[in-house]
């Protein structure tokens, strides 16, 4: 018997829910995207007329959505960060199954809630801690826990954000300021965080951090620049120039994310008119962020392995790049490659992942295809299993998160073991 298609409303029609929504596209005989709630109406409509969703399913904003009866099996939370409490406890509690954006909530306490009231729930519940669903993470935790290297000793990570993501992302863009969204490691390394977190089998006993804004403050500003880069005179030599990154995707013939953040429906008319209006036109050194632009995070495990993550925009925007260091040989990998030191033999060889699915949700690597598959089994069978970033397993690592930024501000080790 042919199992009927979970019905899924998408509430924020931003590039998150647009990337998790495209799921459909792929698989319309598993999930079926019937509604949209979100404030702007050019994102709103353009989710709308992709899935064809009929006027009574389409909602100004999530409080529109929740006085009506349960329409749907599911929902994607994917509203800002400082937006995913509210919507998260109250679907909980109509009884959807609810896949939310990361992080989980910008607070700990805002956590709790949502977890408490998740796990006492009967409901389907997945964080898109989407790393743990590559392939390439699935068979670098098989070969951990193989033992091919021994015992895992140490792992150095590196999140290589990116120079062009750092201003588009976290000086000129949505995360930028931390009391208007989260701190820096929470908006982007909770990722890291979590797939540190899960790679290594034992809790986390002890975190420290360090980090600071260095480079995008008014302090940089480089002589005769102007609050916008489309006013500027310098602007052609600085590798920060909105024009220069936008432009230069735009010329590539993409009209995907970062450009769709900008405008709806990208074109060179539509994105200068953005630049020359809204946020990301304005000077890399004149904006409002306060957010770190490099930082990192020292972790002691109960079991006695240590990590280390290394977050910073001053490089190209790369994968993340891993080393992982054990008692009989190291592994080397960028969420593409493994290659493996013996230490008996002395020699490097590569060891090959499974090609990742071709689909439109390629993005993370893979990860954010795997993540709705997960979940949507989930619903489909009614067994959590294939959902591996569940409420319990998120707070956890977001704890880790939280203790990491009292360190940093506090300038002191926090124990982690009575939490």
């Amino acid at each position: 018997m042919k199992k009927k298609a979970v019905q899924l409303i998408i509430i924020g029609a931003g590039s998150r829910g647009m990337a998790y929504a495209a799921y459909a596209t792929q698989h319309p005989d598993e999930v079926q995207i019937i509604g949209v709630a979100e404030p702007r109406k050019p994102y709103r409509d353009k989710l709308a007329q992709k899935y064809a969703i009929p006027n009574n399913l389409i909602f100004p904003d999530w409080q529109e959505l929740a006085k009506q009866p349960r329409l749907a099996d599911a929902v994607v939370i994917a509203t800002p960060d400082k937006e995913h409490t509210q919507p998260a406890l109250t679907f909980i509690k109509k009884g959807y199954h609810i896949l939310l954006e990361k992080p989980m909530a910008p607070t700990p306490s805002e956590c709790k809630q949502i977890t408490q009231a998740a796990t006492q729930a009967k409901i389907q519940f997945a964080v898109c801690h989407v790393l743990r669903y590559t392939l390439f993470t699935q068979k670098l935790k098989k070969l951990i826990d193989e033992k091919l290297i021994g015992d895992l000793v140490n792992i150095q990570a590196l999140e290589p954000v990116g120079y062009w993501h750092q201003a588009h992302s976290f000086v000129r863009g949505n995360w930028r300021n931390e009391k208007e969204s989260s701190s820096m490691l929470l908006a982007k390394c909770c990722h890291d965080i979590d797939w540190i977190n899960y790679i290594i089998p034992a809790p986390c006993s002890a975190i420290q951090s360090f980090g600071n804004l260095r480079h995008f403050r008014a302090s940089e500003k480089p002589v005769g620049a102007a609050d916008r880069c489309t006013d500027c005179s310098i602007e052609s030599s600085c590798p920060y120039s909105a024009l220069k990154i936008y432009f230069g995707v735009f010329d590539k013939g993409s009209t995907d994310w970062p450009l769709d953040v900008l405008t709806p429906n990208p074109t060179r008319k539509t994105i200068l008119e953005a630049l020359q209006t809204g946020p990301y036109g304005r000077c890399v050194y004149a904006c409002d962020n306060d957010v770190v632009d490099h930082q990192t995070v020292n972790m002691e495990f109960e079991d006695g392995t240590t990590a280390t993550l290394t977050m910073t925009a001053f490089t190209q925007a790369a994968a993340r790049k891993i080393r992982l260091f054990g008692t009989k040989g190291e592994l080397d990998c960028d969420g593409k490659t493994i290659r493996h030191f013996d230490f008996m033999t002395d020699q490097w060889n590569t060891i090959k992942i499974p090609s990742s699915d071709p689909s439109i949700l390629g993005g993370h690597g893979g990860g954010d295809y795997g993540l709705m598959k997960a979940f949507i089994t989930a619903i489909s069978q009614n067994n959590s299993t294939p959902i591996l970033s569940g409420p319990e397993a998120t707070m956890l690592s977001h704890q880790m998160v939280f203790s990491a930024e009292e360190s940093r501000h506090n300038q002191c080790v926090i124990s982690l073991k009575n939490n």
